[in-house]
């Protein structure tokens, strides 16, 4: 019912940007919660970033305060996860969520229902 589809990702030197986009189909978000999660081999998935639709309220990994925004336009139903002065620890796949049970930007991955495919983002030194 609801299709997340990530776009964005690709090779990038450290110190470098890349800005991700998540484009949601179906259901609205309104009122509920979309973040964003990434993953290393050999590694868990963490929690990164974090945004309601509705206010806009954001959460954000530590390892990414300052360097990472998340945004969202809600006209588009599109997500995006800026991502400037990367490191090579950023290194992962990355994937766009979507919660119709919360409405606050939880950083729980159990609580996103909706999971797009990902996109790799790789940062070489």
């Amino acid at each position: 019912q609801v299709q997340l589809v990530e776009s964005g990702g690709g090779l990038a030197q450290a110190g470098g940007s890349l800005r991700l986009s998540c484009a949601a189909s179906g259901r609205t978000f309104s009122g509920y919660a979309m973040g964003w999660f990434r993953q290393a081999p050999g590694k868990e998935r963490e929690f990164v970033a974090a945004i309601t639709w509705s206010g806009g309220r954001t959460s954000y990994a530590d390892s990414v305060k300052g360097r990472f925004t998340i945004s969202r336009d809600n006209a588009k139903n599109t997500v995006f996860l800026q991502m400037n002065s990367l490191k090579p620890l950023d290194t992962a796949v990355y994937y766009c969520a979507g919660s119709s049970r919360i409405s606050y930007p939880s950083g729980s991955h159990s609580l996103y229902d909706y999971w797009g495919q990902g996109t790799q983002v790789t940062v070489s030194s």
